[in-house]
């Protein structure tokens, strides 16, 4: 539609130039009659196929300049054009008066004038932008219009996750980055934890406070604190399954009842111990490994050892080896909700048999 467009206004601007040079050519008398028709007839069609050729070319490019246009527009979202636009007026404003002053020194001052507006405007929306919700809080604006509902690389993070300290090493990692969203509620959690009269709760909560600062300092990823809460909803569980559906974002989660909770409802999960399970090394039946008992199993004769990723071994006729580290022949793998388990023979017991 745009090329169309384009096209015959390219057409009619050429045509009608085509016209006046048939007309000056026929006023200096170059042509005579009934050649005068003849050359605006011509002129107006040859500025016709100029503007149709022309035309096309020019609406292709400008077909594709609105194209990337509107891709750039798609992924701003509209809180950060209105605190940009805003931070770009009040940088102009800003400006204004010290650039109305240098027009008066003639061309140097005039340069200046204009590097010194351009700056300050970019550096008035930028600044708006990042600082969006310390400016909405202060403008009382609400804290829900200080991020936008579909903040590209945004997450939630939960409690148990802050607490479990595995997503610093996974943003280090470069596996998780961008915004990180902490709601207000979270935090004072964290801090309910932290003031716990029980060390073990106590400590946990502390763990997740310093999990919190540590994140602050990374570079590929930025923590924002949000005030947006849900006064109708009791539970922490309840507000953090509220503040996805309303965002859009997705929510970072060890919480196994939370988990299944948000994926009945449709909204986008992040499960640590998901991924961590995920990236367990594989083990076939039949490798050997090497595993220390550290207790018994359930039935008789086992013994219970973990692999350093913790993944459980079960050692048949291992009771004896309690304490000992030995060398152990898989037999099979299960797959449980909680991890996978191995199970396996003590290597002399095998070569025995």
């Amino acid at each position: 539609m745009v090329v169309v467009a384009i096209r015959l206004i390219g057409m009619f601007a050429c045509s009608y130039g085509g016209f006046r040079i048939a007309e000056i050519l026929n006023d200096n008398y170059i042509l005579k009659n009934p050649q005068q028709v003849l050359s605006i007839v011509v002129g107006i069609i040859l500025g016709l196929l100029v503007g149709y050729v022309l035309g096309g070319v020019v609406g292709r490019y400008v077909a594709n300049l609105l194209g990337l246009l509107d891709n750039s527009l798609y992924r701003v979202s509209g809180v950060e054009l209105f605190f940009g636009l805003m931070g770009t007026l009040v940088g102009l404003l800003v400006a204004l008066i010290p650039s109305i002053a240098l027009f008066h020194f003639g061309y140097p001052g005039d340069a200046a004038a204009v590097v010194l507006l351009v700056l300050c405007g970019f550096l008035g929306g930028r600044i708006a932008v990042l600082k969006r919700s310390e400016l909405s809080s202060m403008l009382k604006l609400g804290s829900n219009i200080a991020w936008s509902p579909v903040e590209r690389n945004a997450t939630i993070l939960d409690t148990s996750v802050i607490i479990d300290g595995r997503i610093v090493e996974i943003v280090k990692a470069g596996f998780i980055e961008g915004l990180m969203v902490v709601p207000r509620f979270i935090l004072e959690e964290l801090q309910s934890i932290a003031d716990s009269s029980d060390d073990l709760k106590r400590g946990r909560g502390r763990r997740g406070l310093d999990v919190l600062n540590a994140l602050q300092r990374l570079d590929n990823t930025s923590v924002e604190i949000v005030d947006q809460d849900f006064a109708e909803i009791s539970g922490v569980d309840g507000k953090l399954i509220a503040l996805a559906k309303l965002t859009g974002m997705p929510l970072v989660t060890n919480d196994f009842n939370l988990n299944k909770v948000a994926e009945i409802q449709g909204l986008r999960i992040m499960n640590i111990n998901a991924l961590a399970s995920s990236i367990k090394p594989v083990v076939l039946a039949g490798e050997e490994m090497r595993v220390k008992i550290i207790r018994e199993g359930k039935e008789s004769g086992q013994g219970v050892g973990y692999l350093d990723d913790g993944t459980m071994v079960v050692v048949e006729q291992g009771n004896s080896k309690l304490g000992s580290e030995v060398t152990v022949v898989a037999t099979s793998i299960l797959q449980t909700p909680a991890g996978k388990m191995i199970f396996s023979d003590l290597r002399e017991e095998r070569r025995g048999g």
